[in-house]
């Protein structure tokens, strides 16, 4: 299971922190992040830590700006935002992937809606 919390409505420069509480798989199998869809839009592999090393990675749209980080020990995954953009409008996801290059989701929970606005 994964479960995304702590999104809301934002003015834009604001800062938000995404939270993923996760269970029921090793967390050796598989890296895990975000991915976000804005209404309209394709998916955006916003960012990721590779399992393993725990290398993380980061859509250029968002470098900068936003910082993930695990806790193993709590299974949790936090999405640090600040500088938000209108742009950084959108439902994210919190996922597993078997690799982090290309952002290719194998599983994902129920999203949590960003909304950045004045």
């Amino acid at each position: 299971q994964l479960q995304a919390s702590g999104g809301g409505l934002v003015q834009p420069g604001g800062s938000l922190r995404l939270s993923c509480a996760h269970s029921g798989f090793i967390l050796d199998d598989y890296a895990i992040g975000w991915f976000r869809q804005a209404p309209g839009k394709e998916r955006e592999g916003v960012s990721c830590i590779s399992r393993g090393d725990g290398t993380t990675h980061y859509a250029d749209s968002v470098k900068g700006r936003f910082t993930i980080s695990r806790d193993n020990y709590k299974r949790t995954v936090h999405l640090q935002m600040n500088s938000l953009k209108p742009e950084d409008t959108a439902v994210y996801y919190c996922a597993l992937y078997y690799y982090c290059a290309g952002y290719s989701p194998a599983y994902w929970g129920r999203g949590t809606l960003v909304t950045v606005s004045s």
